[in-house]
């Protein structure tokens, strides 16, 4: 049976508060920077990719995953449909062929410049509502929920 909203303990109430505008928050932001990707016809997790090579170089598929948070089998897909657009290509290490590269193309790298600066204008603007040290303060704590990896219980 489910608890009602006045069965929930304080810690209870608080954390479910916090959860609920983090992803409101979250949800928000995501909403305004996914128009400006999809009117260069890019998700959000395609643009994740290229952002990556973009600011790190080539990469792996697994670092990559790493990287964005999405699932090995996931970005396959995701580097599929980039590659079937000519944004990137696939390298196979000559020594180990299960050890694969991606590496941004010259499209690629000319799209993500081009939509790179709107994407972080958008950022940039939504997050002036915050004054340095909030935006400061802001990063280390969802670094630190993001970095906690205590296992949580199954119902």
């Amino acid at each position: 049976m489910t608890k009602n909203a006045a069965q929930h303990t304080e810690i209870e109430k608080r954390s479910l508060d916090a959860f609920i505008k983090l992803m409101r928050a979250s949800e928000s932001l995501t909403g305004r920077t996914s128009r400006i990707m999809a009117l260069s016809n890019l998700t959000v997790s395609q643009f994740g990719v290229l952002d990556v090579l973009f600011h790190k170089g080539s990469l792996c598929q697994r670092d990559i995953a790493k990287k964005i948070l999405k699932s090995t089998g996931n970005i396959t897909m995701v580097i599929d449909n980039l590659e079937k657009r000519g944004l990137v290509h696939r390298e196979r290490d000559s020594d180990d062929r299960r050890y694969i590269t991606i590496h941004l193309t010259d499209d690629g790298m000319l799209l993500i410049t081009k939509v790179f600066p709107s994407v972080l204008g958008v950022i940039v603007d939504a997050m002036s509502i915050l004054e340095p040290v909030e935006q400061a303060e802001l990063g280390r704590l969802c670094r630190m929920l993001g970095l906690n990896e205590r296992e949580v219980p199954l119902p």
